[in-house]
Protein backbone atom coordinates (compact mmCIF):
# COMPACT_ATOMS: atom_id res chain seq x y z
CA UNK A 1 0.00 0.00 0.00
CA UNK A 2 1.33 3.52 -0.88
CA UNK A 3 1.45 5.98 1.88
CA UNK A 4 -1.51 8.44 0.99
CA UNK A 5 -0.31 12.53 1.28
CA UNK A 6 -1.50 13.85 4.52
CA UNK A 7 -1.49 10.23 6.08
CA UNK A 8 0.71 8.85 8.61
CA UNK A 9 3.62 6.37 7.17
CA UNK A 10 3.12 2.79 8.18
CA UNK A 11 6.31 1.35 10.88
CA UNK A 12 8.70 -0.12 8.45
CA UNK A 13 12.33 -1.21 9.51
CA UNK A 14 15.28 -0.57 6.86
CA UNK A 15 19.11 -0.74 6.74
CA UNK A 16 21.21 2.30 6.02
CA UNK A 17 24.88 2.95 5.80
CA UNK A 18 27.17 3.51 9.02
CA UNK A 19 24.92 1.25 10.73
CA UNK A 20 21.92 2.88 10.78
CA UNK A 21 18.36 1.76 11.58
CA UNK A 22 16.04 4.06 9.58
CA UNK A 23 12.33 3.81 10.85
CA UNK A 24 9.65 6.31 10.87
CA UNK A 25 9.43 6.65 14.81
CA UNK A 26 13.18 6.33 15.24
CA UNK A 27 13.16 9.86 13.47
CA UNK A 28 10.00 11.46 14.94
CA UNK A 29 10.14 15.08 15.38
CA UNK A 30 12.04 15.80 12.48
CA UNK A 31 11.54 16.23 9.10
CA UNK A 32 12.54 12.93 6.84
CA UNK A 33 13.46 13.23 3.15
CA UNK A 34 13.59 9.91 1.52
CA UNK A 35 15.05 10.32 -1.72
CA UNK A 36 14.54 7.18 -4.16
CA UNK A 37 17.12 7.05 -7.14
CA UNK A 38 17.66 4.24 -9.44
CA UNK A 39 21.27 2.74 -9.37
CA UNK A 40 24.71 4.24 -7.16
CA UNK A 41 27.52 5.66 -9.52
CA UNK A 42 25.25 6.42 -12.75
CA UNK A 43 25.32 9.76 -14.39
CA UNK A 44 21.81 11.19 -12.76
CA UNK A 45 22.06 9.62 -9.85
CA UNK A 46 25.55 10.68 -8.96
CA UNK A 47 24.19 14.15 -9.69
CA UNK A 48 21.53 13.87 -7.77
CA UNK A 49 23.19 12.55 -4.29
CA UNK A 50 26.04 15.66 -5.18
CA UNK A 51 23.11 17.97 -4.95
CA UNK A 52 21.62 16.46 -2.24
CA UNK A 53 25.20 16.91 -0.72
CA UNK A 54 25.42 20.75 -1.67
CA UNK A 55 22.01 21.62 -0.29
CA UNK A 56 22.47 19.69 3.27
CA UNK A 57 23.69 21.96 5.41
CA UNK A 58 20.78 24.44 4.07
CA UNK A 59 18.42 20.93 4.60
CA UNK A 60 19.94 20.02 8.22
CA UNK A 61 19.48 23.85 8.99
CA UNK A 62 16.15 23.67 8.32
CA UNK A 63 14.99 20.66 10.68
CA UNK A 64 15.65 17.44 8.05
CA UNK A 65 17.25 14.33 7.35
CA UNK A 66 18.11 12.85 4.08
CA UNK A 67 18.09 9.43 2.95
CA UNK A 68 18.68 7.83 -0.11
CA UNK A 69 17.52 4.99 -1.07
CA UNK A 70 17.88 2.48 -3.79
CA UNK A 71 18.08 -1.25 -4.47
CA UNK A 72 21.75 -1.73 -4.52
CA UNK A 73 23.39 -3.25 -1.70
CA UNK A 74 25.61 -1.76 1.55
CA UNK A 75 28.98 -2.00 -0.05
CA UNK A 76 27.63 -0.26 -3.32
CA UNK A 77 26.26 2.62 -1.20
CA UNK A 78 29.47 2.73 1.01
CA UNK A 79 31.76 3.15 -1.61
CA UNK A 80 28.95 5.57 -3.49
CA UNK A 81 28.94 7.52 -0.44
CA UNK A 82 32.70 7.69 0.42
CA UNK A 83 33.28 8.04 -3.08
CA UNK A 84 31.16 11.44 -3.30
CA UNK A 85 31.60 11.95 0.45
CA UNK A 86 28.22 12.24 1.31
CA UNK A 87 27.06 13.55 4.82
CA UNK A 88 23.62 11.55 4.74
CA UNK A 89 23.04 7.66 4.92
CA UNK A 90 21.91 5.62 1.95
CA UNK A 91 19.46 2.77 2.72
CA UNK A 92 20.10 -0.28 0.86
CA UNK A 93 16.47 -1.34 -0.26
CA UNK A 94 17.78 -4.84 -1.97
CA UNK A 95 14.54 -7.16 -1.51
CA UNK A 96 12.64 -3.40 -2.62
CA UNK A 97 10.75 -3.16 0.29
CA UNK A 98 10.49 0.21 0.59
CA UNK A 99 10.67 0.53 -3.12
CA UNK A 100 7.03 -1.28 -3.82
CA UNK A 101 5.36 0.33 -0.12
CA UNK A 102 6.30 3.36 -1.96
CA UNK A 103 4.96 2.78 -5.45
CA UNK A 104 8.43 3.38 -7.25
CA UNK A 105 8.94 0.91 -9.24
CA UNK A 106 8.01 0.90 -12.66
CA UNK A 107 8.37 -0.82 -15.70
CA UNK A 108 10.64 0.93 -18.62
CA UNK A 109 12.38 0.84 -21.71
CA UNK A 110 16.01 0.73 -21.37
CA UNK A 111 18.23 0.13 -24.95
CA UNK A 112 14.82 -1.79 -26.63
CA UNK A 113 14.11 -3.93 -23.74
CA UNK A 114 11.59 -3.99 -20.87
CA UNK A 115 12.69 -3.29 -17.16
CA UNK A 116 11.66 -2.57 -13.94
CA UNK A 117 12.86 -0.12 -12.40
CA UNK A 118 13.12 2.95 -10.17
CA UNK A 119 11.11 5.74 -10.93
CA UNK A 120 13.49 8.93 -9.19
CA UNK A 121 11.27 10.12 -6.67
CA UNK A 122 11.38 12.30 -3.50
CA UNK A 123 9.05 11.78 -0.36
CA UNK A 124 8.78 14.42 2.09
CA UNK A 125 7.60 13.16 5.51
CA UNK A 126 6.71 15.91 8.26
CA UNK A 127 8.00 15.82 12.09
CA UNK A 128 4.95 13.55 12.78
CA UNK A 129 5.54 10.95 10.15
CA UNK A 130 2.84 12.05 8.33
CA UNK A 131 3.07 12.66 4.50
CA UNK A 132 3.86 16.00 3.23
CA UNK A 133 4.86 16.03 -0.36
CA UNK A 134 5.87 13.95 -2.91
CA UNK A 135 7.59 14.53 -5.97
CA UNK A 136 7.49 11.26 -9.04
CA UNK A 137 9.24 11.01 -11.84
CA UNK A 138 11.26 14.14 -11.68
CA UNK A 139 14.24 15.74 -13.54
CA UNK A 140 17.14 16.19 -11.72
CA UNK A 141 17.92 19.55 -12.44
CA UNK A 142 16.28 22.29 -10.09
CA UNK A 143 14.26 19.37 -8.05
CA UNK A 144 16.76 19.78 -4.38
CA UNK A 145 15.62 23.54 -4.03
CA UNK A 146 12.36 22.56 -4.66
CA UNK A 147 12.40 20.26 -1.86
CA UNK A 148 14.55 22.71 0.56
CA UNK A 149 11.75 25.30 -0.43
CA UNK A 150 8.77 22.52 0.94
CA UNK A 151 11.15 21.83 4.11
CA UNK A 152 11.11 25.66 4.97
CA UNK A 153 7.37 26.01 3.79
CA UNK A 154 7.23 23.04 6.80
CA UNK A 155 9.15 24.62 9.25
CA UNK A 156 7.65 28.23 8.89
CA UNK A 157 4.00 26.10 9.37
CA UNK A 158 5.13 24.38 12.52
Amino acid sequence: MTPALNKALPEFEALATGGVKFTPQAYAGQTVILYFYPKDNTPGCTTEAMQFRDHHKELVAAGAVVFGVSRDNMASHEKFKQALDLPFELIADTEEKLCHMFGVVKNKIMYGKKVKGIERSTFLIDASGVLRAEWRGLKVAGHVEEVLKAVNALKLAA
